[in-house]
């Protein structure tokens, strides 16, 4: 069985107050980081940002809001579109702000690619390797 999924999908990052504009979503999910998806957003060929999400997180984002500090999810509504809106606070500006984006895909295609991570690690059979953990915290130390 493949232990590896990925997805592409066209998301609308949130320009100012109200405009989106559309970019690429490389949504990445691999067995040996079990916990985790990847997702890359780029646009024009330019790699924007790159995040580590939970995948609990945003499966349970798909129904109600959850997360706080940098990530925050929740599944918004327009009648026709269900949407998962996604906030992303980055590093510190020098202002003293922080960046932020504001990301809103479209719910049947992220709940599609998460059935495929579920079918890879089922929820609850996620495996830890502790020894790998350990050697990249001493290593990054």
């Amino acid at each position: 069985m493949n232990s590896f999924v990925h997805k592409t999908l066209v998301v609308q990052l949130q320009a100012g107050a109200t405009s989106r504009c559309p970019v690429l979503a490389h949504l990445s999910y691999d067995a040996a980081d079990p916990f985790a998806v990847t997702a890359v957003f780029s646009h024009d060929g330019r790699v924007l940002a790159r995040w580590r999400l939970d995948r609990e997180m945003l499966t349970d984002g798909l129904g109600r809001p959850v997360g706080v500090g940098d990530v925050r999810l929740r599944p918004v509504s327009t009648g026709r579109w269900e949407e998962l809106r996604m906030e992303l606070l980055g590093d510190a500006r020098s202002d003293g702000g922080c960046q932020r984006a504001v990301v809103f895909a479209w719910a049947p295609a992220l709940a599609a690619f998460l059935r495929e991570t579920r079918e890879v690690v089922p929820p609850g059979r996620e495996e830890l390797r502790i020894d790998d953990f350990l050697a990249d915290v001493v290593g990054g130390a």
